[in-house]
């Protein structure tokens, strides 16, 4: 099995994990690849270091091609790894030494034998769905996608924008408010859910439009199939607003017309056998837990 391991930042305290994950990799005969930026990190700390290939953007990814990638870190670090995966179809393996982690699914006291079990073949894939952006001037370069949501904010304290939407071409509504997210499925656990959005399973691949602070409080979160079109016309007192795809943002003004979509593409989760959908949301949720009785 071939292995590439992506991650942004090697943390004092994550060291012990990171060995015991190297120390799987080498026992198991595995081949391994470290993304650029990480492998210079760890030849800087006291880690011991099985032979690797370094690996810094896509065209290398492909040339070496890893069975999997895997990500140690939170959900950032696999929304990050992205960049480099793209539509390669090479599954992403995320080990969780974050917090909350929906999509990161190993949890670090768990390496040891959740990495054994996948190098012996016992996990299965999943395809999510990404959005994509068109826009009529260029922003987001050659990465115009997203796996969690796409936002549209005002800037700093500014007054309220008004964000006119519309699906499929026809109108649905402007929305006055301080933002508003367009999530996917997966993206459902993420700011849609913390703004008043609702969960929507993986396989379902619908895609939520949630306001943020909306004026009217009528106004609720939508569900929209994964076939729409949904374009934006944006305005406010300010002449600049701030527009998001995952982590990575850019700043926007009233003349970028912009349409979201379904990619033309998924971007394929590996997670261990006995790591399902509603055991993570009832885990990190802590649905029917009790705490009168503790």
């Amino acid at each position: 099995m071939k292995l590439l391991l992506y991650s942004q930042l090697l943390k004092e305290k994550d060291i012990e994990y990171v060995s015991e994950l190297l120390s799987v990799i080498k026992n198991n005969g595995v081949e391994l690849s470290i993304s650029d930026s990480y492998a210079e990190q760890l030849e800087a700390s006291t880690l011991v270091l099985p032979t690797y290939k370094r690996v810094t953007k896509y065209e290398e990814l492909i040339a070496e091609g890893p069975d999997m990638v895997v990500t140690l870190g939170g959900d950032g670090t696999i929304l990050n790894a992205i960049d480099i995966v793209r539509d390669s179809n090479i599954p992403i393996l995320g080990v969780n030494l974050g917090r909350l982690g929906f999509l990161s699914s190993i949890e670090k006291s768990k390496i040891k034998a959740s990495i054994e079990g996948v190098i012996n073949g016992e996990y299965y894939i999943e395809d999510r769905s990404l959005l994509a952006m068109e826009c009529n001037l260029p922003i987001f370069e050659d990465l115009p996608y997203a796996l969690n949501d796409f936002t549209l904010h005002k800037r700093d304290t500014s007054s309220m924008i008004t964000i006119h939407t519309y699906v499929d071409g026809n109108f649905l509504n402007s929305y006055w408010a301080d933002g508003l997210v367009v999530s996917t499925a997966t993206g459902s656990t993420g700011y849609s859910l913390s703004c008043g959005g609702p969960i929507i399973f993986p396989s379902s691949n619908n895609i939520v439009i949630t306001p943020v602070a909306p004026h009217n409080l009528n106004v609720r979160p939508i569900v929209l199939s994964k076939y729409s079109k949904i374009s934006f016309e944006i305005e406010g007192r300010s002449d600049n607003f701030l527009c998001t795809l995952d982590s990575r943002f850019e700043t926007i003004t009233a003349e970028h017309k912009i349409t979201i979509k379904k990619a033309g593409f998924d971007i394929r989760l590996a997670h261990p056998n006995d790591i399902t959908f509603m055991k993570t949301i009832r885990g990190k949720l802590m649905w029917g837990l009790d705490k009168r009785n503790h």
